[in-house]
């Protein structure tokens, strides 16, 4: 879903699309779920490194091996327990790409 390095505005209005699709589908946004973000890198050790990094902010992880994006076959993901909302979906996807950035790693979406 998401690009190289999206600015937030961009970020805001695909997060906006995929909510309104949940919504229109009879999904209640109004319940925290787990999310699950997705975050794609070059390199296994860089995976780690980045896994490593959020385990110790409190938040699970797991890597798996994949081809969802060509040249970056290391995909993890990140569960956070939230709302499903624009703004701070946007927010997390930020905060990770910040700290996947240096270590080659770039967001790949949500779900």
């Amino acid at each position: 879903m998401s690009g190289m390095s999206q600015t937030a505005e961009e970020l805001n209005e695909e997060n906006r699309e995929v909510i309104l699709r949940m919504a229109g589908s009879g999904d209640d946004l109004s319940k925290p779920r787990d999310i699950d973000f997705s975050i794609v890198f070059a390199d296994r050790s860089y995976a780690e490194e980045f896994t490593s990094g959020l385990r110790q902010l409190g938040y699970r992880t797991s890597t798996k091996e994949s081809d969802v994006a060509p040249g970056l076959p290391w995909d993890v993901t990140v569960v956070k327990h939230m709302l499903p909302v624009c703004e701070a979906i946007t927010e997390f996807e930020l905060f990770l790409q910040a700290k996947a950035s240096p270590l080659g790693g770039r967001n790949d979406g949500w779900g």
